[in-house]
């Protein structure tokens, strides 16, 4: 009786057009792809590069014609995903390095000219603009409230594959972890706070969106881990940039078409000397004493005073200002960002926080 029952729903469904053998098969990763997907673009670069010969080069040809190199012209590919219905458009900054002439594809085909609005750098971050308007744009998530275990989709031109669908690539996977900090790489290129995933992510997927299940950009995929130096695929252990600092990075190019790393912190420091030490009696021979504080500045407001000896800057011990410096640096501290002091005063350790401010 039952599965009679169950048919004649069925006869009826199809009858009255309420059956949709599609929607059967449509989950939160289906339709996130499919919400996402017209945001998400093909961008091919046209590159100068120099060449370095394999051959020695001949001393008295360097006398005549020093530092030549041979450059040719290369064309390299990655993804990107628009933020907004004016043009804007999120990607790595290595995907448009020296980059001559950059044409971004949507999905369908239709390709544009794209202006380089702003790069950076140390975040490897760029933001393009497509001429026109009323563009599909992705919505931006809050990369502060991932959770590790949550399932994740990278879009994006794996190997050059979207320009021959004319649409992007997907592939599944899971935030792995959160809060992963690799420091200074070599160059300067600074990954700080990074999402891991084991959604495929391979080489043409640069700059392109990871989703989450709700439809929205939560990380701009940006590099892998491979089995080896001589392997390019994918091993399940990728990286992103997490959305929160895309968007901060995005709104300072909108505007200056850099990033402003400058600031001040109103002190004057000096080492801690080994006189020093034993004429205060400090329990530790690290640290740098605080010899100048400006008037009316945020080390001032902070209640930072003169003979404070600040032996550690977020908990990491120092001994000189050029660590303190490399500590800001590296972990991409802008003016307006916080830093926490370990002071010891008056035979007591104390925390002062301290608002680095804009330089004028």
């Amino acid at each position: 009786m039952a599965q009679i029952l169950f048919k004649i729903i069925i006869i009826l469904s199809f009858l009255f057009g309420q059956w949709d053998g599609d929607a059967s098969r449509q989950t939160a990763i289906t339709k996130s792809i499919k919400e996402v997907s017209p945001a998400v673009a093909s961008i091919n670069v046209t590159q100068i590069r120099d060449v370095y010969s394999p051959f020695p080069r001949d001393p008295f040809f360097d006398f005549f014609f020093p530092g030549r190199r041979a450059k040719r012209e290369v064309h390299r590919s990655g993804s990107g995903v628009v933020i907004s219905p004016d043009g804007y458009l999120l990607t790595n900054f290595h995907v448009v390095e020296n980059a001559t002439n950059v044409v971004v594809t949507l999905p369908g085909g239709e390709e544009f000219e794209a202006e380089i609005v702003g790069t950076d750098f140390i975040t490897d971050l760029a933001l393009l603009k497509l001429s026109g308007k009323y563009f599909p744009y992705a919505n931006l998530g809050n990369s502060d409230e991932l959770i590790i275990g949550e399932w994740v989709i990278a879009l994006g031109n794996p190997f050059g594959l979207f320009d021959i669908a004319k649409q992007p690539t997907a592939t599944a996977g899971i935030i792995s972890a959160v809060d992963m900090n690799f420091g200074s790489q070599s160059g300067g290129r600074i990954y700080k706070d990074m999402i891991q995933t084991d959604a495929a992510i391979n080489r043409g997927n640069s700059g392109g969106p990871l989703v989450n299940a709700l439809g929205e950009v939560i990380g701009i995929n940006t590099f892998i881990f491979t089995g080896s130096q001589f392997a390019e695929g994918s091993i399940g252990i990728g990286f992103a940039i997490p959305i929160n600092i895309a968007k901060d990075i995005a709104d300072e190019l909108k505007v200056f078409g850099k990033v402003d790393r400058s600031f001040s912190t109103g002190l004057s420091v000096e080492r801690l000397t080994p006189e020093v030490v034993s004429y205060l009696d400090v329990p530790f021979n690290r640290g740098v004493i605080v010899v100048e504080v400006e008037n009316e500045s945020n080390a001032e407001k902070a209640g930072v005073e003169i003979g404070d000896i600040i032996y550690a800057v977020n908990g990491i011990k120092i001994s000189s200002s050029r660590e303190i410096l490399k500590i800001i640096k590296e972990s991409d501290l802008r003016s307006g960002d916080r830093i926490k002091l370990q002071i010891y005063r008056d035979g007591k350790k104390i925390t002062k926080n301290l608002i680095l401010a804009r330089v004028n």
